[in-house]
């Protein structure tokens, strides 16, 4: 029975380098097997596959040329032997056999870069005048010789795969001057957070300091166009905004001015009803400015006003299958809608939901009223006389809302209804985060500003900060327009 050959101690593991003792099978620091270390291979000279050399095998490699008194030795590249491709098959384009090769005539160099290729100074080996050529081919070359050369180079190139006639790679690489309109502009200031006033907000929108949630663009916005004016803030409890609205003012055919203001809130128990809020807002302002300087009525306006929402709001639930695999149990995306048209002599409201227009006249002895009727749980109880209006709405039910824009919803029934006030007054427009604080028209009446007619910006932030002071559960939008509308150029926003 042979024996294996024992391996020699190792100094240090080849893995972590930590030094081992003498008869350690494995590292102690890093658990390496050391007897797994193969044994260094021993040296062996490089022979030949066929056997030893003979003096007639092998590639004849140019004899060295005596050194002159005035020609230096030109060195000899692998460029000036023949080669050939993986069969064996001789390459195209090569330079001299190697018989030619290891005999050159005298006074013939080689070119370093012309593959064996003699120089085309002359058979002489000398230039015009008996001058010889500049050795190895750094110099210029008279007459057709540079243009024999570059050939030469290229045929070189083409047959064994490398090319020899490539510019010399500059030692430094100039940088590139900096561009001085980015070097001059100011760098952005990070955003602080607005509970701290220390920490930095991430892209998610949380401070990195005290993890406080910053305000998003939608959790309070404010809007004014012309005589109309519209807040909107996303109140004391909810994490978002799902209150949006559109406001705008026009002219209508004859001349006269028209402005209007459409207030949308999302059913929290729907998906994305912030999304849907959006939409039917931007949708039913839409239809208005170009409904009505066509000439339609006000009161069909804001009809079709509604229905354009709707269908906006349905768009939202034309999602792939796949993306209700995943939540089967949501809701389609779904709002409520109320809105108002006011002209000179006319003020047409229309609605879908629990949101509210209130007129108040400017003369506080003048009564005021509530111009929408609830598509609520609450509202229908004392429509059908089971309930007084204060018992229903004491309710746990009473915001239940049995009307509203979306792919689920019953059936559309857009309301409308038309108006000429005979005195001035301002129109007001809101979700039930205002109308929760002030829920009558009397009340409503004592909350809105005497001057709401003529600051309608003003008289809107009044009443959002009404209902915040009020204790701020839901979202609030209010919008603010004057009756009789006044004359101004035509517009929209």
């Amino acid at each position: 029975m042979s024996q294996m050959p024992q391996q020699a101690a190792l100094a240090k593991c080849p893995s972590c380098a930590e030094p081992v003792e003498p008869g350690d099978l494995f590292c102690g620091a890093c658990g390496y097997d050391l007897s797994s270390v193969p044994a260094p291979p021993q040296d062996h000279p490089t022979l030949t596959m066929t056997g030893p050399a003979g003096p007639g095998d092998g590639t004849a490699w140019p004899t060295p040329e005596p050194p002159g008194p005035t020609a230096s030795p030109a060195p000899h590249l692998p460029t000036d032997l023949p080669g050939t491709d993986s069969g064996g098959t001789p390459l195209s384009g090569e330079g001299p056999d190697p018989a030619s090769a290891a005999a050159p005539p005298p006074g013939q160099e080689f070119g370093p870069a012309t593959g064996g290729v003699p120089s085309a100074a002359g058979e002489g080996g000398s230039g015009p005048g008996g001058t010889p050529p500049p050795p190895h081919g750094n110099g210029p070359v008279p007459g057709g010789a540079q243009q024999g050369g570059q050939e030469a180079d290229a045929e070189h190139s083409s047959g064994s795969g490398v090319r020899f006639d490539r510019p010399d790679e500059p030692d430094e690489y100039p940088l590139q001057a900096p561009d001085p309109r980015l070097a001059s502009a100011p760098a952005d200031p990070a955003q602080l957070c607005v509970a701290c006033r220390a920490g930095r907000v991430d892209s998610d929108g949380y401070c990195e300091n005290c993890g406080h949630a910053q305000p998003r663009e939608r959790d309070h916005v404010e809007r004014e166009s012309g005589p109309v004016a519209a807040v909107s803030d996303r109140g004391l409890r909810h994490h978002r905004n799902e209150d949006a609205f559109a406001v705008g003012h026009t002219t209508l055919p004859d001349g006269t001015p028209a402005a209007l203001a459409i207030v949308c809130d999302g059913v929290s128990s729907a998906t994305r009803p912030d999304d849907a809020s959006l939409a039917a807002s931007q949708a039913a302002g839409d239809t208005l400015l170009t409904a009505l300087p066509r000439g339609t009525h006000p009161q069909a306006a804001m009809h079709e006003a509604i229905v354009a929402a709707a269908q906006a709001v349905n768009a939202l639930a034309e999602e792939p299958a796949t993306a209700r695999e995943h939540a089967p149990h949501q809701n389609a995306p779904a709002c409520t809608i109320v809105g108002a048209v006011v002209t000179p002599g006319l003020l047409v409201v229309g609605w879908v939901g629990d949101s509210r227009v209130y007129w108040v006249p400017t003369d506080r002895t003048a009564p005021p009223a509530r111009l929408t009727e609830d598509d609520s749980w609450a509202a229908q109880m004392v429509a059908a006389g089971l309930m007084s209006e204060a018992e229903a709405y004491a309710d746990a039910r009473a915001h239940a809302i049995t009307g509203w824009l979306g792919a689920d919803a019953y059936e559309l029934e857009p309301h409308t209804a038309s108006f000429k006030p005979d005195r001035p007054g301002a129109v007001v427009v809101c979700t039930d985060g205002l109308w929760n604080y002030a829920e009558t028209a009397e009340e409503m009446s004592e909350v809105v500003p005497p001057d709401a007619a003529d600051r309608p910006l003003h008289s809107a932030r009044v009443l959002v900060g009404h209902a915040l002071d009020g204790g701020g559960h839901d979202n609030v939008t209010v919008a603010v327009l004057p009756f009789p509308v006044p004359s101004q150029g035509a517009g929209s926003a």
